[in-house]
């Protein structure tokens, strides 16, 4: 058996979340940045999580294990703003991995959204729970010393998603370089890094937030740029236009909850970060896997590469976002 297995095995056992007998991990799909499996043990079954170094596409892209670490304490953070939130953690494993509790009956929103089934009341929840966690930690000293993952963001986002477009793009060069200047420079609230439709769980009481590899004490305005994208991509790709209306929900609510800074500054950043990010999943180190079409690529390609350029508000970008071509 591979050591690493044997040792999440071991800390299992340690934790009491596993008994002596066989042990059975059973993989589950997951991203491209880590390994994941149920367990099913004796306080019934479990999630174990554990980050890769290299991860799962097909340019080169490595990243810190310790990442595992700074999840589990976004996670625990996020818990003591709204225990709703996310999942709880059950023990912290070798290898930086970790064991939170499995949620049956939660399905996958990015599931839901492409089974047809878009509920823009839903978006407006995760919009409330992302303002959440960053109205709780906006401006906190405890907070911003928690987490010191800046090189963390960098190698899982700021070098990927823009710097990795801008090598490509000279035109649109000076925006990328000064938004990702602008996004490692700027501390303002916890970030979860990576709010995206298949890092949600729709769970009884709300939205569920999962992977908080990319954590880090940042800029606000990436978590919400980051979901959005998200949504206008899948707008194009499914051609449903309830997506840009669960967009637009999305938006609203987060607008409402912002109180720690002008909610027009924070918008016109989130306008600016859609439009990299829009283009970053279609140039970028890490495409969006669904958009292979090249018409539909196209679309927002070229939507992105005017906005980069000229940038509006997020609730504008929304509002005016294209999912066929003119």
């Amino acid at each position: 058996m591979e050591t690493a297995t044997a040792d999440i095995i071991a800390g299992l056992r340690a934790a009491g979340l596993a008994g002596e007998g066989e042990v059975v991990l059973e993989p589950l799909t997951g991203g491209v940045s880590c390994d994941v499996w149920r367990v099913d043990g004796p306080a019934g079954p479990i999630v174990v999580k554990r980050p890769l170094e290299q991860l799962r596409v097909a340019a080169e892209w490595h990243a810190p294990v310790e990442r595992g670490a700074s999840e589990v304490r976004w996670l625990r953070r996020a818990r003591g703003v709204d225990p709703h939130l996310v999942p709880e953690v059950l023990a912290e494993l070798p290898g930086h991995g970790f064991a939170m509790r499995f949620l049956p009956d939660c399905p996958v929103w990015k599931d839901e959204l492409i089974a047809g089934r878009v509920d823009p009341a839903f978006a407006a929840a995760v919009g409330r729970g992302i303002v959440a966690v960053h109205a709780a930690t906006a401006n906190s000293a405890a907070d911003r010393d928690a987490f010191p993952t800046d090189a963390m963001f960098r190698a899982l986002r700021v070098d990927p998603f823009l710097l990795f477009v801008a090598q490509k793009d000279a035109e649109r060069a000076p925006a990328l370089y000064a938004l990702a200047d602008d996004l490692s420079s700027r501390k303002v609230a916890l970030v979860h890094g990576d709010v995206s439709p298949k890092n949600i769980l729709v769970g009884a009481d709300g939205p569920v937030f999962l992977d908080a590899e990319c954590a880090v004490y940042g800029d606000p305005a990436f978590d919400l740029a980051f979901c959005t994208t998200h949504l206008l991509l899948k707008a194009v790709w499914l051609g449903n236009e309830r997506l840009g209306e669960a967009a637009a929900a999305l938006v609203e609510t987060y607008r409402a909850g912002i109180d720690w800074e002008d909610a027009d500054a924070l918008a016109l950043r989130a306008g600016k970060l859609t439009a990299a990010l829009l283009l970053a999943r279609v140039e970028g180190k890490s495409p969006a896997p669904y958009l292979t079409d090249s018409h539909h690529k196209q679309i927002v390609r070229e939507q992105a590469r005017a906005l980069l350029l000229a940038p509006t508000p997020i609730d504008a970008l929304v509002a005016n976002w294209k999912r066929t071509k003119e």
